[in-house]
């Protein structure tokens, strides 16, 4: 098994790939652009999450479950705290390090392992309910629909746990790719469905409650001499629109899917390894060169590009009020506008790094910083 450094460095190498130069020396990130800014965020309360995302390239994401949220850092700290007024509800440090997460519903708190385990906090208390063992690492937050746990391993399994036992009801294999980003997008659950995306560019659903497959649909097509040109993994999670599913993946396609057949109802060329956002008719997208780009659902036309963020590393982008935010490498969480791909206004959160997708509930917007920094921030 490549050990996480081997991951780590593998998708370094990826994304000097994806950048395009055929020169020897890769061009810097870009530098911030210079704009007026049109609104001003207020920072609410802030809060420290132990380490943060540590030094393994994770992506640790915070999870909102009602009036709560819910984070870990990298060495195995879970912290509840309240939403509004940051206010710490419970601590738990884990004697494992946390890998994937964090998931968060039906009263219960979930993180994966690189030791493959999944680990279930009871959200009110923080007490352990269960500790489970899966086949390999777990790099994503595992999801429950109250019935099942879902979480997706680093080789491609999809497991299906009992969510009040944490016994093993199913699992789906299947081989990945033969070299792979470091990472794996969150399974999406439904009462009917557990859908993943796959190293191997494919997309698929399975029954929730029995793990027999559904449907499956390619996403991209590996193309490419070298095994680095032809990485095409889907690791940026799933977004559900109604009865939409979308989905892009690293140099491959941004797909539109009938959320309960698989049929693909749209595609066009994409290449991003943080997923998407969708919002007001339109879909936003992080590609991997830093471009941020706002497609029309409809015609699946660009209807505005921004590259003014080139190579800043970003994060998954999130549709806030009327706006798109999304953080960078050197911590800047950016919000640009909607309709034409604007900068509005700019604020720095954490100088380690800005990784996780930003999340956006009821007005408020949560950004974890790679140094362990939560904030929660509103608009003036």
């Amino acid at each position: 098994m490549r050990t996480p450094w081997t991951w780590a460095l593998l998708f370094s190498m990826a994304v000097l790939a994806g950048c395009g130069s055929s020169s020897k020396k890769e061009l810097p990130p870009a530098d911030l652009p210079d704009f007026t800014a049109e609104l001003k965020l207020r920072k609410e309360w802030s809060r420290s999450i132990g380490d943060g995302q540590g030094d393994l390239f994770n992506r640790l994401v915070p999870a909102v479950d009602g009036e709560r949220i819910f984070a870990a850092d990298a060495d195995g700290l879970v912290q509840a705290m309240d939403r509004l007024t940051g206010k710490v509800l419970w601590k738990k440090k884990l004697k494992l390090p946390v890998s994937g997460g964090v998931g968060a519903g039906f009263g219960l708190v979930l993180v994966g392992t690189l030791k493959g385990e999944v680990i279930a906090l009871d959200a009110d208390s923080g007490e352990q309910r269960w500790q489970a063992k899966a086949t390999s690492e777990v790099l994503a937050a595992p999801a429950t629909n109250g019935d099942v746990v879902v979480v997706q391993t680093q080789d491609d399994r999809l497991i299906g746990l009992d969510a009040t036992t944490g016994m093993q009801r199913w699992i789906y294999e299947s081989s990945p790719a033969v070299l792979t980003l470091r990472g794996t997008g969150a399974p999406l659950l439904t009462n009917q469905l557990a859908i993943a995306g796959l190293s191997t560019g494919k997309v698929i659903a399975v029954d929730a409650r029995r793990g027999l497959p559904v449907w499956e649909q390619r996403i991209a097509v590996p193309q490419g001499r070298s095994e680095l040109e032809r990485i095409v993994d889907i690791d940026g999670g799933l977004l559900v629109s109604g009865s939409t599913l979308y989905v892009v993946s690293y140099q491959g396609r941004l797909a539109a899917l009938d959320l309960n057949s698989g049929r693909v109802l749209w595609q066009r060329e994409a290449s991003s390894s943080v997923g998407v956002a969708q919002g007001f008719g339109s879909v936003y997208l992080s590609q991997a060169n830093g471009t941020v780009e706002g497609i029309d659902e409809r015609s699946t036309t660009a209807l505005w590009s921004n590259d003014q963020l080139a190579r800043r590393q970003l994060s998954a982008p999130e549709v806030f009020s009327s706006y798109v935010a999304l953080g960078d490498y050197e911590g800047y969480l950016h919000l640009i506008s909607q309709v034409d791909g604007r900068f509005v206004a700019r604020t720095r959160v954490d100088s380690d790094g800005l990784r996780a997708r930003p999340i956006a509930v009821g007005g408020w917007l949560y950004v974890y910083g790679d140094g362990g920094k939560l904030m929660a921030l509103t608009i003036e």
